[in-house]
């Protein structure tokens, strides 16, 4: 496979290893929450917005959501020489400058616009594919000036197998004079998929037939409550026990048993299945009319009605055929909701209508899908997300990250009026929570921050611990029901961690004083596990005693992973 070298590349490669963990500070919420004074526990995926630089905050998101980001959409500096603008669009900004002095060092005096693009553009990519699910995609909008470079190092970084298209989007309605023989009226969107595992695309059947499986090979199993007298079948009538039936990966569970009459399911049925959609989107689609068929057709499976609307292939030309605005309506957009002074800003804004469409395309049935922005702009993501729940009942999240200094007073803002509504346009509804870039999670000399506090630190040795196990986990259904999303647990002992896959985590760990591991403290455990593992600053176990009753060490902090 082609690769692309440039000035800089080898320091950068592995640069985002070296990006400290940050914790993330929460200053405010907004919205249906806006007047509660409340903790946001881990474990919840609520809307966010975060002010400071995204590489930072990439890093700082991976322990709450690394492997659960359906959806990532980005729309980077196109590196066009241009300087006026206030994201200065050829990379040469006094941030980023500072930044490539000090990763790449005195080489990156002689860096070209474009060997800067691509050390900006590198770690942060390498982060994004973190973070993207198994059933996730990204999509990124580029230009000519550095489309070429970006499909190099994306092959590189998410597999050139898992290169899923370029989607050509009508920009302007007349376009822009590159020379005075060519006027330039598209832009391009690059899409990739996480894994070589399959990923339905709103729009494509795999079948010809009018009825389409909705049972499919998820990451995870799904119940579904499917309600008495509207759920047609195939099956003869008569009594059918719980139990499962099927093939593996497409099959389905009954919790309980059911009544079929007359080709209709009499009794309400509790089904498990890889569904790809949740039980919000199946109500609401039978109160929309869509049929619902119970078969053993495909072996065995719940399956939906192809209406000929829902079967459209996406079309890799995206223009107003498709519903989907310009950049002069993006500005029309942004002028309703601010009045004035923002389109000075920003001049090249993304109409919210292609961002829908994009995250529609992968995310009209997952109703709970968590969506990335990572260059969030004037916040036209958020605006696309929480249209898209209006429309449909959905409960999709979306984070926000941007650096620069408007990320306030333009990107939160935007988010403010579109959830209460501005000029004639009725508000979504909906809710986020703002934050910035705390500190560090060690300090410069590799020690402990202990002024972030001990529930930060907990996270972070919680998330050290279990994700290199958690991401060799496709079933959450294999994980140890204590645990949810991965995040620590508060128990009767104030050092328990969590347990995960038989293993019983504890932090023995005070800021003032010197902890020690001794069987006083053992004493204190009360969490059956096939193993332990507990940190603390000294141990008075023998290494007999340890082995024999499972039990590993880790010292404070010289045994604290770096992630």
């Amino acid at each position: 496979m082609p690769t692309l070298n440039w000035i800089g590349k080898e320091q950068i490669i592995n640069h985002h290893n070296d990006v400290p963990f940050r914790v993330l500070e929460r200053k405010y919420s907004f919205g249906d929450c806006r007047d509660a004074a409340r903790h946001v526990p881990t474990d919840t995926t609520t809307n966010k917005i975060i002010h400071g630089d995204n590489l930072e905050a990439l890093k700082a998101l991976l322990p709450e959501y690394e492997g659960r980001i359906k959806c990532i959409y980005i729309d980077p500096p196109y590196n066009t020489g241009n300087e006026n603008w206030v994201y200065n669009d050829n990379v040469n900004s006094p941030k980023i400058r500072k930044w490539l002095g000090q990763v790449v060092g005195k080489e990156s005096e002689d860096l070209s616009r474009h060997d800067k693009w691509l050390c900006m553009m590198y770690p942060r990519l390498i982060l994004l594919q973190k973070l993207l699910s198994d059933d996730g995609a990204i999509f990124i909008s580029i230009d000519d000036n550095e489309q070429a470079n970006l499909k190099l190092i994306c092959d590189e970084i998410f597999g050139a197998n898992n290169f899923v298209g370029i989607f050509s989007w009508v920009r302007k309605k007349k376009g822009s004079f590159l020379s005075k023989t060519l006027r330039k009226m598209i832009e391009y969107v690059y899409c990739y998929k996480a894994s070589n595992s399959d990923i339905e695309f709103y729009g494509e059947n795999a079948y010809s037939e009018k009825w389409q499986p909705i049972v499919k090979r998820t990451n995870q199993q799904k119940k579904l409550i499917m309600p008495s007298n509207l759920i047609e079948t195939t099956l003869p009538d008569g009594v059918y026990d719980a139990g499962f039936r099927g093939k593996e990966g497409t099959g389905v569970e009954f919790v309980n048993s059911f009544t079929v009459k007359n080709g209709i399911v009499i009794t309400d049925v509790n089904v498990l299945g890889r569904f790809v959609w949740s039980q919000d989107f199946f109500d609401n689609e039978l109160k929309n009319g869509t049929k619902i068929s119970l078969s053993n057709k495909f072996g065995f499976n719940v399956l939906r009605f192809n209406q000929e609307s829902k079967t459209k292939t996406p079309s890799t030309l995206i223009n107003d055929q498709n519903g989907v605005g310009t950049n002069e309506d993006a500005s029309l957009d942004l002028q309703r909701i601010f009045k004035s002074g923002v389109n000075e800003v920003f001049q090249y804004s993304k109409p919210h209508s292609l961002i829908e469409y994009l995250i529609n395309m992968l995310c009209k049935e997952d109703s709970h899908a968590i969506i990335l922005d990572s260059f969030a702009g004037s916040g036209t993501t958020a605006h696309a997300v929480l249209n898209l729940n209006k429309s449909d009942g959905g409960n999709r999240k979306f984070i926000l990250v941007e650096m620069e200094d408007y990320a306030e007073s333009i990107t939160a803002e935007r988010v403010k009026r579109v959830i209460d509504g501005y000029g004639d346009t009725e508000g979504t509804g909906g809710s986020f929570d703002f934050y910035e870039l705390g500190e560090p999670v060690f300090d410069a000399d590799g020690n402990l921050n202990e002024t972030i506090g001990t529930e930060k630190i907990r996270e972070y040795i919680w998330y050290s611990e279990i994700r290199n196990e958690k991401l060799g986990i496709r079933n959450e259904d294999d994980c140890d029901s204590q645990i949810s999303n991965s995040s620590f647990q508060i128990s009767n002992s104030q050092y328990f961690l969590g347990k995960y896959l038989g293993t019983a985590y504890y932090f023995y760990y005070e800021k003032d004083q010197i902890t020690t591991l001794d069987k006083a403290f053992l004493n204190t455990i009360t969490q059956r596990a096939e193993q332990y593992v507990i940190y603390a600053d000294n141990c008075l176990l023998s290494a007999e005693f340890m082995q024999a009753n499972h039990i590993i060490f880790k010292k404070i902090p010289r045994d604290i992973k770096k992630l």
